[in-house]
């Protein structure tokens, strides 16, 4: 859901010499187009992807430089770094097996990873995939991914039953082989012999699905879920153009939409030994969204699933007794808005809240919750579900757990907004013992850190960096933080000589008059204090996460260089901070943060007199587009102009698992609240639409409502249909699009005449 129209280097760094931004030249657009590719071109020793061999005593690392990648092996032990693995040899092997030539500084690795003590390479060529063993250099071809029915493609899809022993689970002690047959969850000998029915209530619209079949680790018991299949919606596609062909191509996708009837699961105990069947009674679970795989306890007496209700406002774990099929809560989470159920990861820009790990067989749990109005971990009786102990607490929030020692009783993760004075989206690395004493931060630099811990848990490997800071790469000490050795640095003087300027963090009261909303500004090309620059604000809203960068990036943004001020900012709504704040979004995605956005930009405005906020325009991509025509919709006193690009535009025409997720179910009124397709009246400035009719992350008919709406209420807009493009479409076109745009309607400047001759 990520905005597409992707930010490119100032036009300074190939020494572009742009007039007074009264006109613009098409050379100006061109060189802005190309910058972003050199802006990489322009820094060294950018580190990144740590894996840790088994033992952790070592590391690889991959390091981007100005003429190519390298891949690092970092001994911590005797404080060494070394090549990872001979280059051009792997090289010259891969071109063997593709056919072509492969450069070494430019090797197409797709992951490093160590297995028993062994490098292994995962490279990935166009559609050609290898497994590679680095000691021996030794690469294997890997066969092709079986072809999929479109059909069976999209969000959420209900996934196919499959029939036969070939798709049979062991049990544990290798006697028995369980698989669905005609629809029913059979056992044979894995030795051979007779297959034996356990279960005949199974059928084409009420089956076993033999990719939920789990077996207790005694093997006396086996579960699976029986599915009755859902409303099988489909999105249809006619790709206008497609190569190879002249008439075009039809397809359609299994896309399940906000409000729809989904797939029902029902879990179902059988005892081995008898045959005895035991359908879980569903009073615990009668309205599931999503249903969890069931997993054993050790001892077999017990397994647990996890049920998220319809509505994403309750979420329990459940413990079922195998013995008697009996099923009790063992852990519930409720909300009055939303839960936000994704697991809990370091990415700052797709996650949920979720976290749980069981301790000693389930009799405690480690369970991430807001119940106290910020994200923390807390220590519950697996058996009651009550709170022994809230581990960690304050007015900050946890952002990932990455290591925990049942042995030490210690929490190792990830948090931000603790510490006074800085950017409160900086993440920093924690320790913690179980009882919440001795909380001890692990990275004091006031930037944002990336940590990766072996499984020993004696260090960790850290890269922080800031906007204006390129990463550094450092090994720590897990006991105290202390640097016991720096490994890497990024260097971007060459950057930074042709004359490229990092974005500027900003941050300013939002509506409710004291929180701090955050954001960061790119100046444009060749910037002169004395003028008034118009500016465009860059938008991505979706509540899933936080979208401001915090983090080193070489890059600026394509308008910069076409002489406008260019803006991200993080308003209420989004992930990452408060409850409260998050819950901004709730049953209400047309808010998109707006309010506090334009507070943001007239503070910056009262204090830098060349930034001109008569004159703001707004683009996005997804969420982004339709945040991006939300604010000239309901804010159009104050966004003048605005480009959205393959626009999730009506909340009930889109996929289920977003939407449902922050607008909340049953479907109400607030869907047409929040609907750019209902509210297109109210247009005011001026509007362009951009979609993929091949896009399948958000049906391509929302926007084509969007304008069907528009042409009946009369409004003027333009609308930009590209034949076979996907989700975030237009690419460098694209961008000389949105750039005329806003010269024109932000500036009222003519554009370059781009059909005067073929270019």
């Amino acid at each position: 859901m990520k905005g597409c129209a992707s930010g490119l280097l100032g036009a300074a760094l190939l020494g572009t010499s742009v007039t007074a931004w009264g006109q613009v030249k098409a050379a100006d657009y061109e060189k802005a187009l190309k910058l972003q590719e050199e802006a990489r071109h322009l820094v060294d020793h950018m580190p990144g992807q740590v894996s840790w061999e088994e033992k952790g005593e070592r590391f690889v690392y991959r390091r981007s430089n100005r003429d190519g990648v390298e891949y690092l092996l970092v001994d911590v032990a005797a404080r060494k770094t070394m090549p990872a693995f001979d280059a051009a040899r792997l090289a010259e092997v891969l071109g063997k097996e593709l056919g072509e030539p492969v450069k070494a500084a430019h090797l197409p690795i797709e992951s490093l990873h160590f297995e028993h003590g062994k490098l292994q390479a995962e490279v990935m060529a166009g559609q050609k995939a290898l497994h590679c063993e680095l000691e021996g250099y030794k690469c294997e071809l890997l066969p092709p991914m079986p072809a999929r029915d479109p059909e069976d493609e999209g969000y959420d899809a209900t996934p196919p039953y499959r029939n036969g022993a070939e798709h049979g689970v062991s049990s544990p002690d290798g006697k028995w082989l369980a698989f669905v047959e005609n629809f029913n969850l059979m056992l044979r000998p894995a030795a051979g012999g007779e297959k034996v029915a356990l279960s005949t209530d199974g059928s084409e619209g009420n089956y076993y699905a033999a990719d939920t079949i789990s077996w207790s680790p005694d093997s006396a018991h086996v579960a699976a879920y029986r599915i009755r299949p859902g409303y099988k919606r489909l999105v249809h596609y006619v790709e206008s153009s497609p190569e190879g062909q002249l008439q075009p191509r039809y397809s359609a996708m299994v896309y399940p939409k906000a409000g729809d009837t989904l797939a029902q699961a029902q879990p179902v105990f059988f005892d081995v030994a008898s045959r005895r069947e035991k359908e879980i009674a569903n009073a615990l679970f009668p309205n599931p969204y999503e249903m969890e795989a069931i997993e054993w306890r050790k001892d077999s007496r017990t397994a647990t699933f996890e049920y998220n209700q319809r509505g994403h406002q309750i979420y329990r774990v459940i413990e079922v007794d195998a013995a008697t099929g009996e099923a009790r809560v063992a852990v519930e989470e409720s909300s009055k808005s939303f839960i936000n159920y994704e697991p809990l990861t370091r990415d700052q820009y797709d996650h949920g809240k979720y976290y749980r790990h069981d301790l000693d067989g389930g009799k405690q749990v480690l369970w991430a919750s807001e119940r106290d109005g910020w994200e923390h971990l807390y220590l519950l009786d697996g058996v009651t579900g009550k709170v022994l102990r809230q581990i960690t607490q304050g007015e900050w929030v946890v952002r990932a757990v990455d290591r925990v020692d049942e042995e030490k009783q210690q929490i190792y993760f990830e948090a931000s907004g603790r510490n006074a004075g800085e950017d409160p989206y900086y993440v920093h690395g924690y320790r913690i013992n179980f009882d919440g004493t001795s909380l001890t931060e692990l990275t004091p630099e006031a930037s944002d850190h990336t940590l990766s811990y072996p499984a020993s848990g004696a260090w960790l490997a850290d890269i922080y960096s800031r906007v204006d800071q390129p990463p550094v790469l450092v090994v720590r000490s897990a006991v105290d933080g202390a640097v016991i050795m720096k490994v890497d640095e990024g260097d971007d003087k060459a950057l930074r000589a042709a004359g490229w300027l990092p974005p500027e963090p900003f941050h300013a009261k939002g509506r409710d008059g004291k929180t701090e909303i955050w954001g960061v500004v790119w100046k444009p090309v060749n910037f002169d204090p004395k003028r008034k620059y118009a500016v465009v604000e860059d938008i991505y809203a979706g509540p899933q996460g936080s979208f401001v960068p915090k983090s080193y990036t070489p890059r600026s943004q394509p308008l910069t260089g076409v002489g406008f001020v260019v803006v991200q900012i993080d308003g209420m709504g989004t992930n990452n901070r408060s409850r409260a704040f998050h819950d901004v979004a709730w049953r209400n995605l047309k808010d998109a943060g707006l309010a506090d956005r334009m507070l943001w930009h007239k503070a910056y405005a009262a204090a830098h007199p060349w930034y001109d906020a008569s004159r703001v325009g707004i683009y996005g991509t997804s969420a982004g587009g339709q945040n991006a025509m939300a604010a000239v919709l309901f804010e159009p006193g104050f966004y003048k102009a605005a480009v959205a690009n393959c626009g999730s535009h009506d909340t009930r025409m889109d996929k289920i698992w977003w939407n449902e997720q922050w607008m909340g179910w049953p479907v109400g009124p607030w869907y047409s609240a929040s609907s750019n397709v209902d509210n297109a009246w109210r247009l005011e400035g001026h509007l362009m639409l951009v979609v993929g009719e091949m896009d399948k992350n958000v049906d391509p008919s929302t926007t084509m409502q969007v304008a069907d709406r528009l042409i009946r209420a009369g409004k003027d807009f333009e609308l930009v249909v590209v034949p076979g493009g996907g989700h975030g479409s237009g690419g460098a076109w694209g961008e000389r699009k949105l750039m005329d745009f806003f010269v024109r309607n932000l500036r009222a400047e003519t554009t370059p005449e781009w059909n005067a001759k073929p270019r």
